[in-house]
């Protein structure tokens, strides 16, 4: 079992200090990764089904996991997520090979359709056909990470005789992990993935995304033992719930910060490492 820790750009980590000393005991700790979230911006005042306050701070997901990245050696960067459809996908492959590069290849790159309408208003992005765009989008990025001479041509992005570099440091490029708990989430995973991200669950409703995982994985002939599963569990973490976890199939645990400030969170992170990681 992997444990990554979500929120490094959030809440009391959108400081650098705080940042810098938590992704640091982190990795001493054993943990594999850390997570960013993301909202560009949220409503004001908040209403379902917004996640946080208005006033809740929160870093670009690139920005901050670039930060990160000059603070440690070995952690893994994931953003848990970005919201594809909302971005310009020819300036999102250069911000992300970017973070990539700056970190020696240690970006994974974890993907969200998004569900805030108000967020897509005031960006200015659509908020119908998200799940397509992504795709899409997704599909483009890859043709300007990969391709000797970058070209696509589909409904939404289209471009030719033009280039990009640098490339990421991770060839072809960094891992893809998709989120989301419906039917097409899980078929997307299938398709286009390496993982597939759960955000706030127990055991039980895990247990419910796998059996959804598994006939995605079927129909398109995919092993499902291919496919890695992450997971942010809803509340604390014991070793036995992380076993539970792990016997459904999950191979990484997410874990919220509990507590509020830069203390708790190093409290939190030292716990973790004595209490789980490397027993499972």
């Amino acid at each position: 079992m992997k444990f990554g820790l979500f929120g490094i750009n959030n809440g009391h980590c959108a400081f650098p200090k705080t940042a810098a000393a938590v992704a640091r005991a982190a990795e001493d700790a054993g943990f594999e990764s850390v997570w960013t979230g993301e909202h560009v911006i949220l409503p004001d005042p908040q209403a379902p089904p917004s996640p946080v306050a208005a006033d809740f701070p929160m870093l670009d997901p690139t920005v901050a996991l670039a930060f990160v990245a000059a603070h440690t050696s070995r952690l893994r960067l994931g953003t848990g997520i970005i919201i594809l459809p909302q971005r310009n996908p020819i300036v999102l492959a250069k911000e992300l090979a970017s973070a990539d590069v700056l970190s020696n290849g240690r970006l994974i790159f974890g993907i969200g359709i998004g569900y805030l309408k108000p967020e897509f208003d005031a960006i200015g992005a659509p908020f119908d056909h998200k799940g397509a765009r992504a795709e899409e989008y997704l599909a483009a990025m890859i043709a300007l990470w990969s391709m000797p001479k970058p070209e696509f041509k589909g409904r939404w992005v289209n471009f030719k005789g033009v280039n990009a570099m640098p490339r990421p440091a991770q060839k072809p490029h960094p891992e893809i992990v998709f989120g989301g708990h419906t039917a097409e989430a899980y078929s997307r995973a299938a398709r286009l993935a390496k993982g597939w991200y759960g955000f706030a669950l127990d055991v039980g409703s895990t247990a419910k995304c796998v059996e959804g995982l598994r006939a995605a994985c079927q129909k398109v002939g995919r092993k499902f033992d291919d496919l890695e599963i992450s997971v942010t569990p809803r509340g604390a973490v014991d070793l036995d719930t992380a076993k539970k976890f792990a016997d459904l199939g999950v191979s990484r645990l997410i874990l919220l910060q509990r507590g509020s400030d830069e203390a708790s969170a190093l409290a939190q992170v030292s716990d973790v490492g004595r209490t789980l990681i490397g027993k499972i």
